[in-house]
């Protein structure tokens, strides 16, 4: 059974996610701050985290931020509750690593759809990488089991979601992939905020490509209309 860990500090809400992950299947372990939050994640392991950002001692920034250099738990999806709606506040979660957002109040039905949309993407190995894909083409190989992507002798570890934006953009390199569609095939829905979400992974993704591409500048960005991979 799939594993969910709750954490946010408000009973009502926490017990509502419970109930309404818990129809649908999902075992659901829960937290109520940031600290016990954790500590449970790296106890569990869960297959997917729904955190609160507002909690007293320990923010939900903070507790993505451990998770994320938590070898164990490193990978593991997190969608953010949070009630600022200002762009720059899912900026920073992005930037931290976090893979998406529901702003409250929400509709417990969206929740559920973000949740199916992150689990269906987080297996070891990529859904995204169907067999007939690509895995090598001139000198850049995609490593799926590890989420990495090697250029010549030098590997670099990307996250679940930079990994299915690099692999979508390999699949089709030297053709533009338009921001809606690295959306909807990335994530399996229209998120909010779609232009600004896209931008912030795609300049972490960059970097991380520069650091073992050398001179050559692979990702390419065709303004006004998405994105090209060169090689």
């Amino acid at each position: 059974m799939t594993k969910i860990l709750v954490v946010d500090d408000d009973l009502a809400i926490n017990e509502l996610i419970k109930i309404n992950l818990e129809l649908q299947g999902y075992e659901v372990k829960q937290a109520f701050n940031g600290v016990e939050g954790f500590a449970l994640a790296k106890q569990e392991v869960p297959e997917l985290i729904v955190l609160d950002v507002m909690m007293p001692e320990v923010d939900g920034y903070t507790v993505a931020q451990r998770i994320r250099q938590c070898d164990e738990i490193s990978d593991t999806p997190i969608i953010m509750l949070t009630a600022l709606s200002q762009l720059n506040d899912k900026v920073n979660g992005f930037n931290i690593g976090v893979d998406d957002y529901l702003t409250k109040p929400f509709e417990t039905e969206e929740l559920i759809v973000r949740v199916r949309a992150l689990l269906k993407r987080s297996s070891k190995i990529p859904k995204s990488l169907a067999v007939r894909d690509l895995l090598t083409y001139k000198e850049v190989t995609l490593l799926p089991e590890t989420y990495s992507v090697q250029i010549e002798d030098k590997v670099q570890k990307l996250t679940p979601i930079e990994f299915d934006i690099f692999n979508l953009l390999f699949q089709n390199h030297g053709n533009m992939v338009s921001a809606q569609r690295l959306l909807k095939e990335v994530w399996g829905y229209e998120p909010d905020d779609s232009v600004e979400t896209i931008r912030v992974h795609i300049r972490h993704l960059r970097s991380k490509i520069d650091k073992i591409s050398g001179d050559k500048k692979y990702i390419e960005t065709i303004y006004g209309g998405g994105y090209k991979l060169n090689i």
